[in-house]
């Protein structure tokens, strides 16, 4: 049998080389049009910004390494420009000469990825303008920053590759400011409030955010001087384009497959619509793990894991693809996010009867010489009590949180299932109980009853109007609230009426919650925990 496969990076070379390993008598041919296969795309921007110091240190395998460690043919330099699907051939075009040749195959797998989306718009092909999608994308940044002192950049796109661009550019003394079309950044990664709380730690670590500005023209004459914005211009000496990415499926508009905007539809088991092709990574449309509605997830883990499942289904076992939660991670200057599942929006369109909680805590043990917090979002449906996505964020091993979460997910928990469950702990790792456990007991008292609360977006939309605010810090420190000493509780407070609106409000939300239990048992009739206190919101009372 032989499999022709187009494209390298993540998804064709994970199928080829897992291909080979599973029938070492099938003929596995890779055809990229680069000259770089198997390189860490997503450690781009870290050697951009000086993390990484050598560009060899993001190369995985060299054509030449990788045919050697597992016997798959590779022809760089060559780009796939038509497939006929009948007679089971596809033309090949070098890119240096121009010449094409036709190949063929017994089963072909498409894996051609993504490119940056190009912006519409003057002056885009200007020297100082970059993209960061290959090795030599950020090595012409490297040279660029260093041969022209670069002081000041734009980030265009406000998503994962866009932050991460603009943390690793500032980490080399370079002003910088991130523009986004959409009211948000990380749109549809994040909810809005979780989102808004990021862009304000943004802001405060130097790096200025525009949300819900768009670019009109690139500046400059022979370089890039500055951006012009429907916000006013943005002087710079470097631009980054980082709106989003298209897949590289233009030479399969006249072929029949199916597709969705530029992504190829697959079934669970990476077949497209056409006999013997298959197609896997950055340019198919798979399902949700949770919905089983279409959805893209572009990214170098899910790209991997598709390639490895459909080697297998390529080789003859019974295998499926179960589909994608959209887990990412992002580091950012002081603060790490990280994601999975649905966000609370996703979750409601998708018809769960939702229920959210917001929940500071320790992500170690407080007295330990680096602990910090960790920020969960859990979303979940009230019904069923199935965990449904949750959002992390803090200084520190977000990653860990979102790990239980996707665990969960794929197993079909619900939220009592985490109540118990013995995670590892001692001083430098964790708490005693751990944080995620306590972020799920927060929402268990919240569905029982037990808890009564107002979200940070309730509060943000103005939900607390008619509220009486109640400082439950150990001191006071709300500016026009009514302080209550938590420890001298023991009865009815004087100065509060039990029919009055109450929002207690402390530093993460324990106290409140202590104060809540007590004042219910009290006869208070009205009171709610403002969730995430004010490490999360910028409370006042007056």
């Amino acid at each position: 049998m032989k499999v022709l496969i187009i494209g390298g990076v993540a998804a064709g070379t994970k199928t080829a080389a897992k291909l080979k390993r599973e029938d070492r008598s099938i003929d596995v041919t890779v055809i990229t049009r680069d000259t770089d296969i198997s390189y860490a795309g997503c450690g781009l921007p870290y050697y951009v910004g000086g993390f990484i110091g050598s560009r060899d240190e993001l190369i995985v395998n060299t054509p030449q390494q990788y045919s050697g460690l597992t016997g798959v043919e590779v022809q760089t330099g060559k780009e796939a420009v038509a497939l006929d699907a009948r007679n089971k051939k596809v033309v090949l075009k070098n890119v240096r000469s121009g010449e094409e040749e036709s190949c063929s195959y017994d089963k072909l797998v498409i894996a051609v990825g993504a490119s940056p989306a190009e912006l519409p718009i003057e002056g885009k092909d200007l020297n100082g303008v970059f993209r960061m999608r290959t090795p030599d994308d950020a090595d012409g940044m490297r040279a660029y920053i260093e041969s022209n002192n670069v002081k000041k950049a734009v980030v265009i796109g406000a998503g994962f590759i866009g932050l991460e661009a603009a943390e690793n550019l500032q980490a080399r003394g370079i002003e910088v400011t991130v523009i986004d079309f959409a009211a948000q950044i990380l749109p549809n990664i994040l909810d809005p409030e979780m989102a808004e709380y990021a862009k304000k730690h943004l802001v405060n670590a130097g790096i200025n955010v525009l949300t819900g500005t768009s670019a009109e023209a690139v500046l400059g004459e022979d370089k890039v001087t500055g951006v012009k914005t429907s916000a006013g211009t943005l002087p710079c000496e470097m631009l980054i384009m980082a709106a989003g990415i298209r897949p590289n499926t233009e030479f399969l508009k006249d072929t029949g497959i199916e597709m969705f905007k530029g992504t190829i539809l697959v079934d669970n088991q990476m077949k497209t619509s056409l006999d013997d092709v298959y197609a896997a990574g950055d340019c198919v449309m798979v399902t949700n793990r949770i919905t089983g509605k279409r959805q893209w997830s572009p990214m170098g883990s899910s790209a991997n894991l598709e390639g490895r499942t459909l080697a297998q289904i390529i080789a003859g076992e019974q295998k499926t693809y179960p589909g994608v939660l959209g887990t990412g991670v992002v580091k950012l200057p002081g603060l790490n996010i990280g994601r999975t599942g649905l966000t609370e929006a996703q979750a409601r369109e998708a018809g769960y009867d939702v229920e959210t909680v917001l929940v500071p805590t320790d992500d170690k043990a407080h007295y330990y010489p680096d602990a910090a917090f960790f920020i969960t979002k859990l979303i979940a449906d009230r019904t069923s009590r199935k965990l449904l996505g949750v959002q992390v964020f803090g200084p520190g091993a977000v990653d860990k949180m979102v790990d239980i979460a996707v665990m969960g997910i794929n197993m079909g928990a619900v939220l009592e299932d985490f109540e118990n469950a013995d995670f590892a702990y001692a001083p430098p790792f964790s708490t005693a109980i751990h944080p995620f456990v306590q972020a799920v007991y927060v929402l268990i008292n919240k569905l029982d009853g037990k808890f009564v609360s107002m979200t940070p977006a309730e509060y943000a939309a103005g939900k607390a109007e008619g509220y009486r605010v109640v400082d439950v810090l150990p001191v006071p420190s709300i500016p026009g609230a009514f302080y209550v000493n938590l420890s001298e509780v023991n009865g009815e407070i004087e100065g509060l009426d039990k029919k009055e609106k109450l929002l207690l409000v402390c530093a993460r939300g324990k106290r409140a919650y202590f104060l809540q239990n007590r004042m219910r048992y009290y006869g208070y009739e009205n009171t709610v925990v403002l969730e995430g206190a004010t490490a999360f919101n910028d409370v006042t009372a007056i």
